[in-house]
């Protein structure tokens, strides 16, 4: 087949802009190959070198007594103890999601799983957070449908259960809706693999599915804008078969005790190329490739198309030559493909044959390590002025509640947990909708916490502040389950970088993040960055989702309880009346003014040790995010069937979105138990109502609460179904 020529406008097509070529002339010293073209591109683009964020990134706290393993690694290595470790990751599937929402969600879904046990371990949990546009937009139906039904498909096959996350709506995301994917598994600590290879002349062997011309391209995809030209970019996005995905788990985990991997790494982004640059250059060493024992699963396929190929369910191993025939044997066992398509070489090349032909010899190390680093100028982020109360017209309470849980950001997620599998392997705690996902740790008395967590609207007026939120959300989410939170993934979401005021929203989130993350001791561990989430120039709300895990070692300490009759309704933190950027202003007066809420850090800190103190007198928890303490003390009243008198009419004490901040459910005693530690203590603590009854009642205006709990709970399928 006849390679096309390099032209300016083939160059611009791959994403690389013109000084950006020049390096690469620079590099190889002539004029590149349309193979060599496409394997720069694939290595250079954002989505995969982070040429934009690389220098912030750097600034994020990763390290800490519990961290195995930080950035760098197919995901995040964390010591639980006794010979454990937990592994995990969050990525960003945004742009194929949106251009074909079933196969970009359930894709998502198994390149986060691959990550996880290419790694060593058996995946334990799943979450997502997605962000989708206004509900009246054409598109927003078919996204939610779509990318719920991709996601349910491929994990429910596959078999992992779905512990949590969060959905949103804003028109900020018309254009291009967010689909980030959490997993997180289990392994020995002295059972993990790693990626960098080793050894000089040992086998490159190609595991799992064949190789087709799905997802070609993929990668630079996810690293443009979008414009009109949207529908032709369908063919990039990925093909996922889950059923060959748990048969690639199964075979790959029981080809690591055979001790025949040396190293191992999933083929995601970029695939076949972007998998054997990163095992070469970890391992200080050259890759030599012969495509033509790539296992193929369409005829006359070219080398461009074979190095980016994106098919999914597949992984690059180096392995130990003497196990090859132990090794082939478990993979013919489980019916999926073992070909040898190459070698480690000491040479500093990555060398690509294809019938008979060189299609690509480059110099590995500097293809890896070399991608552009921009430094890109950014604009401060100016503070918006606190909003002026007195211009918040009075609402009734009542009211305002009902507005809360009316709207689709606020409603039950019921339509959408249900078609996930909660509760597969039977070691989920309880289900998603109830705050942090929990699991047992299966034959330990250890349990697991997961939640994902951002507010977007707070990012986009203070990106600090903001910033400092997703990750102190977190913290409250793992802290009020008892558990020790112990580390963080992101999923930085944010428009073009290469305007000044987007790059600022990143560099006030990543500032606000990484102040965050030292002080309560959150190390980063892994994450993903996705720039240019961007339509015809219009860019999403800043929206850096953070997945966190917290551990509970004692079962007796965790807790899981509910909200009983009697029950004195406790509010731990200080309230200010915040309604800057709130819930209530936004979803009851189309406002979105003011300030975020401040963040205090050592608050945070003090009040998330308060609550694992005093575990053995609280009954049930929850933190006070969206919709204050009105819409926490209703959800935790309706979780438990149980009414509620909240004794205030005040909306900003009610519906203030102050940080920080806790509601406890417990007895009488155990209330008086709380106060007197409270004192000891220095935090603030105060009882603001009880649950009794079968109404919610707000400064004696009632409603009852199996009315208000069939609004809650109807909503979302009323939107999506109806």
């Amino acid at each position: 087949m006849q390679e096309p020529s390099i032209t300016p406008e083939l160059i611009a097509a791959h994403g690389l802009k013109p000084d950006e070529y020049d390096r690469i002339l620079q590099i190889i010293g002539r004029t590149p190959s349309f193979t060599e073209l496409g394997i720069f591109s694939a290595m250079w683009n954002e989505h995969c070198s982070y040429k934009s964020s690389k220098k912030w990134l750097r600034t994020l706290p990763t390290t800490g007594p519990q961290v195995i393993c930080g950035p760098g690694e197919n995901a995040g290595v964390v010591d639980i103890g006794d010979g454990q470790a937990v592994i995990f990751k969050m990525e960003s599937h945004n742009h194929p999601s949106y251009i074909e929402p079933y196969q970009g969600a359930a894709t998502g879904v198994g390149g986060i799983l691959r990550d996880v046990f290419t790694m060593g371990a058996r995946p334990v949990a799943a979450m997502n957070a997605l962000s989708f546009g206004a509900i009246d937009h054409p598109r927003t139906r078919q996204l939610v449908h779509g990318v719920v039904a991709g996601i349910g498909g491929y994990g429910n096959c596959f078999g992992v259960p779905t512990v949590g996350g969060e959905i949103r709506f804003d028109p900020a995301y018309n254009g291009n809706c967010l689909v980030n994917a959490f997993a997180a598994g289990l392994a020995d600590t002295d059972s993990i693999f790693y990626s960098a290879a080793s050894g000089v002349g040992m086998p490159v062997v190609y595991l799992g599915a064949r190789t087709g011309r799905d997802g070609v391209g993929g990668a630079t995809m996810a690293s443009a804008e979008f414009d009109a030209d949207i529908d032709e970019k369908r063919p990039t996005v990925q093909v996922g078969d889950p059923f060959t995905e748990k048969r690639l788990m199964e075979a790959t985990l029981e080809l690591m005790a055979t001790g025949a991997v040396i190293s191992i790494q999933d083929m995601g982004a970029a695939g076949l190329t972007c998998s054997a640059v990163e095992m070469g250059d970890k391992g200080g060493l050259g890759v030599r490739l012969q495509l033509d024992d790539v296992p193929q699963r369409e005829t006359g396929m070219s080398a461009y198309e074979m190095m980016l190929s994106e098919s999914q369910e597949r992984m690059l191993m180096v392995l130990r030559p003497e196990k090859e025939a132990e090794a082939r044997a478990v993979f013919e066992k489980w019916d999926l493909d073992f070909a040898i398509v190459g070698e480690t070489i000491a040479e500093d090349r990555f060398l690509v044959l294809h019938g008979n032909e060189v299609k690509a010899d480059l110099p590995l190390a500097t293809l890896s390590g070399s991608a552009p680093e921009y430094d890109r100028p950014f604009a401060e982020i100016a503070s918006p002025a606190p909003l002026d109360p007195s211009s918040v017209p009075w609402i009734d309470p009542m009211d305002g509640l009902r507005a809360l849980i009316s709207s689709p950001n606020y409603c039950s997620r019921q339509w959408v947990w249900e078609q996930y599998d909660t509760m597969v392997m039977a070691d989920s705690v309880r289900t998603p909708g109830q705050g942090a996902g929990l699991i047992r740790v299966h034959g330990s008395e250890k349990m697991l916490a997961f939640t994902a967590d951002v507010t977007p609207r707070y990012v986009a007026a203070n990106p600090f502040e903001g910033g400092k939120q997703a990750v102190a959300e977190a913290y409250r989410n793992l802290s009020a389950l008892g558990s020790v939170p112990l580390a963080a993934t992101d999923n930085l979401n944010f428009g073009n970088p290469e305007k000044p005021e987007i790059m600022g929203q990143f560099v006030g989130a990543i500032k606000g993040i990484g102040a965050a993350c030292e002080a309560l001791d959150m190390p980063i561990v892994s994450g993903n960055v996705s720039l240019y989430n961007e339509t015809d120039g219009a860019a999403i709300l800043p929206t850096p989702t953070i997945g966190a895990v917290g551990l509970i070692r004692d079962p007796d300490t965790a807790i899981t309880g509910q909200a009983r009759e009697g029950h004195v309704a406790l509010l731990l933190g200080e309230t200010q009346g915040h309604l800057g950027q709130s819930a209530l202003l936004r979803e009851v007066y189309h406002r979105a003014e003011g300030d975020a809420p401040p963040v205090d850090l050592e608050a945070e800190r003090r009040h998330g040790d308060f609550i694992r103190d005093n575990h053995r007198w609280i009954r049930a928890c929850t933190d006070l995010s969206d919709g204050g303490l009105a819409l926490a003390a209703f959800e935790m009243a309706e979780a438990a069937g149980v009414g509620v008198c909240l004794d205030s009419d005040d909306p900003g004490f009610l519906f203030g979105e102050d940080q920080a901040r806790y509601l406890i459910a417990c007895s009488f005693d155990a209330a008086e138990a709380l106060m007197i530690a409270a004192g000891k203590a220095g935090v603030p603590l105060q009882s603001v109502g009880r649950f009794t009854g079968q109404s919610v009642s707000v400064a004696g205006v009632s409603a009852p609460l199996d009315e208000l709990s069939t609004i809650f709970r109807t909503r979302f399928g009323e939107i999506f179904d109806g």
